[in-house]
């Protein structure tokens, strides 16, 4: 009987053991599947704009996807790099598991791309990326082939104005800054575009002049075609409205474009929302979209605009990071632009890129 009662309490005694050590490796299991959790940090070149904010939402969406924990941050002005470097700074100092980089300057995070690299943190570019990047440093890019988008906006600006060409004609082009490559890029886009189809119809003298990143020179006196390209003195909403009033004072202007909603958005600050616009026959087409944008093309103040696809933006910067942090092998993704109008802005392909 003794015997019985200690093999009892010996068999008891282990299954307690084995239920307790069961139980720390269940506690240790959930801790290391916590502590291991991938962090993915997301910085953008703002989140003034409504456009971010759609990325923010397409990130989001991925995080949850793809079981990661991400911030999303962005300065409060385009043109506050120290603030980005700041806040990559900040995301390197956690250690994440990968970065996605909206860069407003490569040259001013040139160090922190070099100290991903070294620690073995992919950086994912969207957006406008990290151009000219240390090689290696950046896996792929989530962005719209800018200089596509551009060329897509001339194509249809082109048929609305080619009945009043010639006489030295002025088409205005209004850019945010000259430094961030996805402006730049539509910028070239649409000028070379414009250029090219004003060739095929036969006009031998085109100038652009404005500013010496685009210039082409060509002497605008006497020209067939002035394509004349604004830069504002800063991102800010008043002084690219200062710089469309400029260039909307020239004469012969007959049509402009703005390379982004805040361009778009300065073209209605300086025409009454566009209603002066429509009043002196100027075609406009706009870039990405915004609740007056929006307006402006549906009251047909705008001729149309280009979409991008910001949620999938945002959407394929988290993936793109996920999966080049487990060892994926990863490559630039062209996220898309649509041209929309007041015709086609509610149908289904392109409703959902129109965000407000």
């Amino acid at each position: 009987m003794f015997n019985k009662n200690r093999r009892f309490k010996t068999i008891l005694s282990l299954l307690v053991a084995v239920m307790m050590i069961a139980g720390l490796f269940a506690i240790t299991g959930c801790q290391e599947e916590e502590e291991e959790t991938p962090y993915i940090a997301v910085v953008s070149k703002g989140f003034q704009h409504q456009f971010w904010q759609v990325v923010k939402d397409g990130a989001d969406a991925a995080a949850e996807e793809f079981g990661v924990e991400i911030t999303f941050e962005g300065p409060a002005s385009e043109s506050e790099i120290q603030a980005q470097v700041q806040m990559l700074d900040s995301a390197l100092a956690r250690n994440p598991s990968a970065i996605a980089l909206a860069a407003l300057s490569t040259e001013s995070v040139i160090d922190q791309l070099n100290s991903a690299m070294s620690n073995n943190i992919p950086v994912i570019g969207f957006d406008s990326g990290v151009p000219e990047a240390p090689e290696g440093s950046v896996h792929a890019n989530a962005s719209t082939d800018n200089t596509a988008a551009g060329a897509l906006a001339a194509e249809n600006m082109y048929p609305a104005i080619e009945d009043r060409l010639g006489n030295g004609s002025r088409i205005a082009v209004i850019s945010q800054d000259a430094t961030s490559e996805s402006v730049t890029n539509r910028t070239y886009g649409f000028i070379n575009e414009m250029i090219d189809l004003l060739e095929a119809d036969g006009y031998e003298t085109i100038a652009v002049v404005g500013h010496d990143r685009y210039s082409n020179n060509v002497d605008a006196d006497g020209a067939d075609i002035v394509i004349d390209v604004g830069i504002s003195a800063t991102t800010g909403a008043t002084d690219i409205a200062t710089t469309v009033s400029s260039l909307l004072g020239q004469d012969n202007v007959i049509a402009i474009y703005g390379s982004n909603e805040a361009a778009a958005n300065g073209i209605l600050q300086a025409s009454n929302e566009g209603s002066d616009l429509t009043a002196n026959n100027i075609v406009a087409v706009g870039f990405d979209a915004g609740e007056r944008q929006k307006a402006a093309v549906r009251a047909g103040h705008f001729l149309g605009s280009i979409t991008q696809d910001p949620y999938n933006i945002g959407y394929k910067a988290v993936e793109l990071a996920y999966r080049a942090f487990q060892g994926e092998s990863v490559s630039d993704v062209d996220t898309g632009a649509k041209f929309y109008t007041s015709e086609n802005m509610d149908d289904d392909d392109i409703k959902d890129l129109v965000y407000d």
